[in-house]
C-alpha cells in the first residue's frame, strides 16, 4: 500500500486544542465486529462493552515537560524538546534555532540553568545539563509540556495533569498515550468494581509519533525508536484472560505496539528495549484482540495501524463518519472501540 491511500481531508475545527471538562465526557465511535454496525456513544458506555474475562492493558508511562527554551551565548533563541532521556544528565533532543548549535556550545535556560551541546546524533542533539541539580528536579522547575505541534496555543497549567493519565507511573515519554487520557479516577473505580482485570506496560512515547511518513512506498518508511517494557505480571495476567476466553483490550496504540512487540516469537513473553515495529495492513497481529484508540493524523502510522487491525476500508468509513458527525480529533479528542478484524483490506 502507498502513504497516498491514508490520507484524508479534516477540517481544522475537529482538531481539539483543549481538553473536555471531563474525561470520560469524550464520544466513542464502536465499531461492531460480527455487524460493522457503527455505534455512536459516551465514553462512560465503554464499561458495557465488557465482560468480565477480558483485560485492560494500558501504558504507564509518564509524560515529562521536556519543552524548554533558552538562548546562545551569542543571544539567538533556541526551543529544545527532549527526544530521550539518557544517563549522567544526557539527553537527546531537537532544537529549534535561527542557526543550529554546535558541539561545545552552552545553552543558557531560564532559571539560570545551563546545556552544553555535545554533538549530534543524526537529525537529534546530545546534550548534557550542567551543575548539580537533579535533571528531572530541572524539568520540573523549567519545562512545559510538550502539546502535539497541531495543538495551536500555549500549555497551560491544566495541561500539568490534563496531558498525563491518571495511572501515569513511569517517566519519559515526550507525548502522551493519549487512548487513556479518557480514563479518570471514578472509570478506573467502575472497571475493577466490575471485576474487570488491568495490566501494565511502558512505552515511552517519542515525538516521531508525529512525525509524518515522507516515502510513499511504506516499505521505504524508517520507523523510529520507541523503549518499551512487557513485564512478567502482565504476560501472566494475558495469559489467564486468554485460558479463560476473554479477549486482551489495549488502550491505545502505544499498547498495541508494546504486547505486539514481545510476540514477535508467536507467543508474548516478558521483555523489554527499543521497539521500531511498523504494523502496516497485512500484518497478523498475535495478542491484541480489540483496543480503545483516538483518531490519528492522515498519513501516519499510527492510521496505518488501525487500518491493519480493524480493515482499511472499515477504517476509511468509520472515519468519514467521524468527521461528518463532528467527533472531536487527535490528543484531546474523541475516542474509538476496535475489535480485530480477519481481513486487512
Amino acid at each position: 500500500m502507498k502513504r497516498s491511500d491514508f490520507y484524508y481531508q479534516l477540517p481544522d475545527e475537529l482538531i481539539a486544542q483543549q481538553p473536555l471538562a471531563e474525561r470520560s465526557s469524550s464520544r466513542l465511535l464502536c465499531l461492531h465486529k460480527a455487524t460493522e454496525q457503527m455505534d455512536d456513544k459516551q465514553f462512560t458506555d465503554f464499561l458495557d462493552l465488557l465482560n468480565k474475562e477480558d483485560l485492560l492493558v494500558l501504558n504507564n508511562t509518564k509524560v515529562i515537560p521536556a519543552r524548554l527554551f533558552g538562548h546562545k551565548e551569542t543571544g539567538g533563541k533556541v526551543e529544545i524538546l527532549i527526544e530521550r532521556v539518557l544517563a549522567n544528565q544526557e539527553v537527546l533532543a531537537h532544537t529549534r534555532a535561527s542557526k543550529s548549535p554546535k558541539a561545545g556550545n552552552i545553552i543558557h535556560l531560564d532559571s539560570g540553568f545551563q546545556c552544553e551541546v555535545l554533538g549530534r546524533e543524526e537529525d537529534l542533539f546530545h546534550l548534557r545539563f550542567l551543575g548539580e541539580q537533579d535533571l528531572a528536579d530541572i524539568l520540573q522547575e523549567i519545562g512545559h509540556m510538550p502539546l502535539p505541534p497541531y495543538i495551536e496555543r500555549a500549555d497551560d497549567d491544566n495541561d500539568q495533569t490534563r496531558y498525563q493519565t491518571v495511572f501515569a507511573e513511569e517517566s519519559g515519554a515526550v507525548a502522551a498515550p493519549t487512548a487513556g487520557l479518557h480514563f479518570d479516577d471514578a472509570m478506573m473505580a467502575r472497571i475493577k468494581a466490575k471485576g474487570i482485570q488491568t495490566a501494565f506496560v511502558t512505552l515511552h512515547v517519542a515525538s516521531g509519533t508525529f512525525r509524518p511518513v515522507k516515502a510513499d512506498d511504506l516499505s521505504e518508511h524508517i520507523m523510529h525508536k520507541e523503549f518499551f517494557n512487557v513485564p512478567v505480571e502482565t504476560v501472566k495476567a494475558v495469559e489467564v484472560a486468554k485460558n479463560q476466553g476473554g479477549r486482551v483490550i489495549a488502550i491505545g496504540t502505544t499498547a498495541v505496539r508494546s504486547l505486539e512487540s514481545a510476540s514477535k516469537s508467536g507467543q508474548l513473553m516478558a521483555c523489554s528495549g527499543d521497539t521500531n515495529l511498523f504494523i502496516t495492513p497485512g500484518y497478523q497481529f498475535k495478542t491484541v484482540d480489540a483496543m480503545i484508540t483516538n483518531f490519528h493524523l492522515p498519513e501516519s502510522t499510527l492510521l496505518m495501524l488501525v487500518s491493519a487491525f480493524a480493515g482499511y476500508e472499515r477504517i476509511k468509513k468509520l472515519y468519514a463518519h467521524a468527521i461528518a458527525e463532528k467527533y472531536r480529533f487527535f490528543s484531546y479528542g474523541d475516542a474509538m472501540f476496535l475489535q480485530r478484524q480477519d481481513v486487512s483490506r
